[in-house]
């Protein structure tokens, strides 16, 4: 008699997700790999998010509703709890996940060292349809801390954990971050397991107007430069420079769609050289509307 297949535990925090999540959780019922259970955990939702939740037959299908509204990572930290699978593995309500995506990922736990695969995955330009590439470059596998603290592209819609790992860390998702969670997660795990790498997509992320809040964008800037901060001493210098110019251009986009010019300009001047500045004053001098129709952030 064949071994069950491991249990997949799949993380879905709601916060009123009601536009997408119909397709979201179809993506997950499509899984060819069928040993899963889904964690819906409802962050205080006030729209439709239950009853689309509910309109599904399917016992691996868990419903759990958060007693007051909390950060995201906080969210996800209390959903993981709820997780009976010998690995987790995350989708938001916008999210969209091939069908093939656990069964291409899951035997490459073969390696007992491995402790989280990741792999590509397509952007989705919701307002024209538009897909691209994330990643044209190659995503690297093994101990590679200091390869994603240089040039870090990992997806969390991507990412399967082995769970064993993830108990390893004093501290699973940091509650005081709400951008970059994941980000400082996956570097802490880099450090005591290898990862290992799909170079196809594997999902699709929708990009649309929430993605784009200049709010949000704001506090993402404020959280990398606390996150590089505290972790400044233990970076080399490719690293920090890396980070500089991913602040940067987070500023950068961010005083654009605020029409601060006047920043705009001073990043450019305060950019490293390697920073495209021709396409820079070209989004400048570009109307918002349109750089939303045409740009990929």
């Amino acid at each position: 008699m064949k071994n069950k297949p491991a249990k997949i535990s799949v993380i879905m925090n709601c916060f009123n997700g009601e536009k997408f999540l119909f397709e979201a959780i179809q993506s997950v019922i499509g899984q060819t790999y069928k040993n899963w259970e889904l964690i819906f955990f409802d962050n205080q939702s006030k729209d439709n998010s239950k009853k689309i939740f509910c309109s599904f037959n399917d016992k691996r299908l868990k419903y759990f509703k958060s007693k007051k509204y909390t950060s995201l990572y906080e969210a996800r930290n209390a959903a993981i709890k709820k997780a009976s699978g010998k690995y987790i593995a995350f989708i938001d309500t916008d999210d969209i996940w091939i069908s093939k995506k656990i069964e291409l990922q899951i035997n490459l736990f073969k390696d007992p060292k491995v402790g989280l695969i990741y792999s590509n995955f397509w952007l989705l330009k919701n307002n024209t349809g538009k897909i691209k590439k994330f990643s044209n470059s190659f995503l690297p596998s093994g101990y590679i801390y200091k390869k994603i603290t240089e040039n870090y592209k990992i997806g969390i819609v991507t990412t399967v954990i082995k769970k064993k790992y993830f108990n390893k860390l004093n501290q699973k998702f940091n509650r005081k971050y709400n951008h970059i969670g994941d980000l400082d997660l996956f570097i802490r795990l880099s450090k005591i397991c290898k990862f290992s790498a799909i170079q196809r997509p594997l999902a699709y992320v929708r990009l649309h107007s929430s993605n784009l809040s200049t709010l949000k964008k704001s506090d993402e800037i404020k959280e990398l430069k606390h996150w590089k901060k505290k972790n400044n001493k233990f970076l080399s210098k490719k690293s920090i420079e890396f980070f500089n110019k991913r602040i940067l251009n987070r500023d950068f986009i961010n005083s654009k769609f605020k029409n601060n010019f006047l920043r705009c300009l001073k990043i450019i001047f305060l950019s490293n050289p390697n920073i495209m500045n021709l396409k820079n004053i070209f989004i400048i001098i570009t109307p918002n509307f349109i750089l939303k129709k045409i740009m990929w952030f």
